[in-house]
């Protein structure tokens, strides 16, 4: 029996976005909405466009991507491009006329929500003249998040990730952290470190080299704590100033199952994905 929902209306076609901060389970949510429902991904996180520090920059693996096509993901090789918000408007445009013309649902997923604005609200009008949004917007309450964060720096760490920066990232002399992918948190907060690794001398014992190792982790937990509140700023003076309709999905009981050890998937089943799947249903079949 044929779907009753279409991928256009009105001479529009229809475009999902997936916001929320950080750590806030927007990929996990993308992946699950692509086996209900016919869709391709368009990464929107300007730190997951450029290629390698996968662990850094929480790049969901390819074994994890259900299959689904991923588009905008890993596409810059330089460390040091400066890519742009307009780059990233012209390159979504290009996917989203590659996806729909599948007739496929482009569902754009990440947390750099300036992109996302400069997108949407571009001078000219010309996204929303040719194109639907639904807007999920999956919030955590901060202090439960602030918790989740830290939990997952430290698996970060566990995972590799600081032998990944120095190996992909680390640059002692002409390193420049506000351009590039040297932006990712941990990058800069690590330079200290690895610098006292490649300066290694018999004044610097190993207790010294402990705790700026440690004040570096603490660093990259508190500047991810800054970033998930900055972005969540963002998303409500979207709502509120700039009018953006957003279907708010509250999680926090998930993420306090999770820091508990307990098992959430039935929590996130009934909290997090059957209602989304719902408006996804609405939002295809008006």
């Amino acid at each position: 029996m044929a779907p009753s929902w279409s991928v256009s209306s009105l001479g529009k076609k229809k475009v999902l976005f997936i916001m929320g901060t950080t750590g806030s389970g927007k990929s996990k949510l993308s992946i699950n909405l692509g086996t209900q429902f016919p869709c391709e991904i368009i990464n929107s996180d300007k730190i997951q466009v450029y290629r390698g520090l996968d662990i850094v920059t929480n790049k969901m693996a390819p074994s994890q991507q259900g299959d689904i096509p991923h588009h905008l993901l890993s596409i810059i090789d330089d460390p040091d491009y400066d890519f742009t918000a307009n780059e990233f408007c012209k390159h979504v445009h290009d996917a989203l006329e590659l996806i729909t013309e599948k007739g496929n649902i482009p569902i754009i997923v990440g947390g750099s929500n300036s992109y996302i604005e400069a997108l949407v609200n571009d001078p000219r009008g010309e996204f929303q003249s040719k194109y639907d949004c639904c807007f999920i917007w999956l919030d955590v309450s901060l202090p439960v998040l602030y918790d989740y964060l830290d939990i997952r720096v430290d698996e970060m760490v566990d995972a590799g990730v600081v032998d990944e920066i120095r190996r992909e990232a680390f640059d002692p002399k002409n390193a420049d952290y506000s351009r590039g992918v040297r932006r990712a948190i941990g990058v800069p907060e690590l330079h200290y470190y690895f610098h006292i690794l490649q300066n290694d001398s018999s004044d610097v014992d190993e207790a010294y080299k402990t705790r700026v190792f440690l004040h570096a982790i603490d660093t990259m937990k508190i500047n991810t704590h800054k970033l998930a509140k900055n972005q969540v700023t963002k998303i409500k003076r979207m709502v509120n100033e700039l009018g953006w309709k957003m279907t708010r999905i509250d999680s926090t009981q998930v993420f306090e199952a999770v820091l508990r050890g307990e098992d959430y998937n039935h929590l996130y089943q009934e909290i997090v994905l059957k209602p989304s799947v719902e408006v996804v249903r609405r939002f295809l079949e008006h």
